[in-house]
């Protein structure tokens, strides 16, 4: 995924020197830095909320048997 990532935010670069559209060129970095670093929000798990410890119920509950 990081190699797919790579190349697409290359031909990005490429395609807005090519049509000089910085805009893209921009864009085209900012997708090729993120495979390069390893961050994004996909790879790390980053966008994944905190896993909250549970409460164990210590407390015993007594049955009375009714006839």
């Amino acid at each position: 995924m990081r190699v797919l990532r790579l190349a697409v935010g290359i031909f990005i670069i490429v395609m807005g020197i090519q049509t000089r559209d910085w805009l893209f060129v921009a864009l085209g970095a900012a997708f090729s830095i993120m495979p390069i670093l390893n961050i994004g929000c996909c790879s790390t798990q980053g966008c994944a909320p905190p896993r909250l410890p549970r409460k164990t119920n210590t407390t015993e509950i007594n049955y009375e048997e009714i006839k």
